[in-house]
């Protein structure tokens, strides 16, 4: 592992987040080099210590350790994939959002090159980058992570995920997946109250009791999947089909929208009609692992 402070790394695009991320190893005393398209956005980091490398291949040369954090991975490609730049012998941390079928990819186009590969996600706002509430996952070689991992520190929280390329972006989007059914069922809830004069503000620490309630279930629920094995400890699906129901009801009623508690009724009546309603709410994974084609 690499505990020296005078480690220098590059940042390749400085959008407001490649800027956050540069200004969060200048911070810790990272010797940091940066390049950008427009190379403006690069004037308050060169304030700050800050190098800007005239080309990509320059600011691949002037480090060990270069982060890319671009558009997507097609402009990384367009970047980095001339004849002309070298990357034999670098290490490529790339934390631009994307697919993990993407990240695999990329994986092996880099290792084809001579270069050391790390896929990211960040999962934080520019805000964030520098402090601890700042996790930004990893996942590719663990030698490759660990030769970096004090670096890296200096951007927050980092995370290990494993070997495979592909896992930072699945756990990425998965995360994407919590936030947004979380955000939604509490809109709903809030749409619901509001019809009786409840303002947001007043329901928002409820709902929060009742997510942090529900957040309580998931190491015994993932015990469940991991078997395949979901006993009705709890509630069996068919009785929670019937509170589903009585939410839509209930929506309708008031005038409110029902077309979410529609959808996972919809998925739920799937599985009980598939024999399973004596099981637990953890066997719908079956209905969320198979794809709908209609």
């Amino acid at each position: 592992m690499n505990n020296s402070l005078d480690t220098s790394v590059t940042v390749i695009g400085l959008g407001l987040m490649g800027q956050a991320l540069a200004g969060a190893f200048l911070k810790a005393g990272h010797p940091t080099t940066v390049w950008n398209r427009t190379t403006s956005k690069a004037d308050q980091l060169v304030a700050e210590g800050a190098r800007l490398a005239p080309t990509v291949g320059d600011a691949l040369k002037a480090s060990s350790l270069t982060i890319i954090c671009v558009t997507d991975y097609q402009a990384m490609h367009e970047l980095l994939g001339a004849t002309d730049i070298e990357l034999d012998g670098t290490t490529l941390i790339n934390l631009t959002s994307g697919a993990s079928a993407q990240a695999r990819e990329a994986a092996q186009w880099a290792e084809q090159r001579g270069a050391h590969y790390l896929d990211g996600a960040i999962m934080a706002i520019p805000p964030a980058i520098g402090t601890a509430e700042a996790v930004i996952l990893h996942s590719g070689p663990q030698s490759d992570f660990e030769a970096h991992k004090s670096t890296l520190g200096a951007l927050g929280t980092v995370t290990y995920l494993g070997a495979d390329h592909g896992l930072a972006s699945l756990y990425d989007v998965a995360g994407l997946a919590m936030m947004w059914s979380v955000l939604n069922a509490w809109l709903q809830g809030t749409a619901l109250l509001r019809t009786a004069g409840v303002d947001a503000a007043t329901y928002a620490p409820f709902a929060q009791q009742i997510a942090a309630g529900v957040a309580e279930w998931l190491p015994g629920y993932a015990e469940q999947i991991d078997r395949g094995s979901f006993p009705a400890e709890v509630s069996a699906l068919e009785t929670d089909a019937r509170a589903m129901a009585h939410l839509i009801e209930e929506s309708e009623a008031v005038g409110v929208n029902a077309e979410l508690p529609k959808f996972i009724k919809t998925v739920a009546d799937r599985s009980i009609a598939a024999g399973h309603g004596g099981e637990q709410y953890p066997v719908l994974i079956e209905e969320f692992g198979k794809p709908r084609n209609d």
